[in-house]
């Protein structure tokens, strides 16, 4: 069982930025895919980014391509989304998520991952 613990979320104007990062407790990803997640108000939850093991295939919903970036640091062990030009739609509890078998590509249904974190709020005010 791996264990994610997402930081790095809260409050914003919109037009900021904030980074978002996420990491195993207790052990390394290993060769997972890494994606991000979020959930708005009132909605369901909806991808937004996933990174390979190597980094070598990255993947964006439409929503956030050329405002956020996925990276990975694999010898620190961790995820982050660095997210700029926020907008008030982007206000979402975002979630950190591991993809365990690699099983298509871009991942970006829920149920292509294994692993989840417990979410980070992000606000974006006006």
């Amino acid at each position: 069982q791996v264990q994610l613990v997402e930081s790095g979320g809260g409050l914003v104007q919109a037009g900021g930025s904030l980074r978002l990062s996420c990491a195993p407790s207790g052990r390394t990803f290993g060769s997972y895919t890494m994606g991000w997640f979020r959930r708005a108000p009132r909605k369901e939850r909806e991808f937004v980014a996933a990174i390979s093991w190597s980094g070598g295939n990255i993947g964006y919903a439409d929503s956030v391509k050329g405002r956020f970036t996925i990276s990975r640091a694999n010898a620190k062990n961790t995820v982050y989304l660095q997210m700029n030009s926020l907008k008030p739609e982007d206000t979402a509890v975002y979630y950190c998520a591991a993809d365990r078998e690699g099983r298509s590509w871009p991942p970006t249904r829920e149920y292509d991952y294994d692993y989840w974190g417990q979410g980070t709020q992000v606000t974006v005010s006006s």
